[in-house]
């Protein structure tokens, strides 16, 4: 189990209002006013917002002074429910083995017997999740959202949002290699743009195309 902390420092923690909805604003809306009536599903390819929104969810809560207990793939067993939690966030379901399965339906147990509301995704809907019968038919009987990935204007828009933030200047030169070359969901992009500022500060340089191309050249 994972206790997600509110961060600390100069990088924002993502929250709804810097979620970019594009076509997903129902989704957004939703979170924004979860309760304990039903689960919440959201599915759809990586980099679609799905882990964004999760920890937007969290944010709030946490801002609020309440306990969350987060649970992930990746995440070590064993998983026990918490009743001082106001809420239950189970991620990347479609990598759970058979144990994180098991923990997960006991997760879900507990959060309904105690009125906790619980928030799930994963990168297929609900029918397509390979995991045991119980917990699949738990995961789709609530509210489950298709995340769309952000069309290439928003994430020329959503780019270009986070370089102003960090004070740094992306050129359309940049942009268009950027948005040619790599990987176009968020993810990868804000990565790319988080190793691409600390490599020009690193070096005193403006971000550039010839400075992307030395950067990867230079990485293992």
């Amino acid at each position: 189990m994972k206790q997600i902390p509110l961060a600390i420092g100069p990088d924002a923690p993502p929250t709804f209002d810097t979620f970019v909805p594009g076509s997903n604003a129902a989704a957004v809306a939703h979170l924004r006013t979860l309760d304990a009536s039903a689960p919440v599903y959201l599915w759809g390819p990586a980099g679609s917002g799905k882990t964004h929104l999760l920890r937007a969810l969290v944010h709030e809560r946490q801002r609020r002074g309440e306990q969350v207990g987060w649970f992930g793939a990746a995440h070590p067993l064993p998983w026990a429910f918490e009743p001082a939690w106001a809420l239950v966030v189970l991620d990347d379901c479609h990598a759970f083995d058979a144990a994180r399965q098991q923990a997960a339906f006991a997760l879900f147990v507990d959060a309904g017997s105690h009125a906790v509301p619980l928030a799930a995704a994963g990168a297929v809907p609900p029918v397509d999740l390979p995991v045991r019968d119980d917990l699949r038919t738990r995961l789709g009987w609530g509210h489950v959202f298709a995340l769309q990935p952000l069309d290439e204007g928003r994430v020329r828009a959503t780019l270009r949002r986070e370089a102003d933030r960090r004070g740094i200047f992306l050129s359309d030169d940049v942009m268009d290699h950027l948005l040619t070359h790599f990987a176009r969901d968020l993810t990868n992009l804000m990565a790319l743009l988080d190793r691409l500022d600390g490599y020009a500060l690193s070096h005193q340089r403006a971000i550039t195309v010839p400075l992307i191309r030395r950067m990867l050249s230079e990485e293992p």
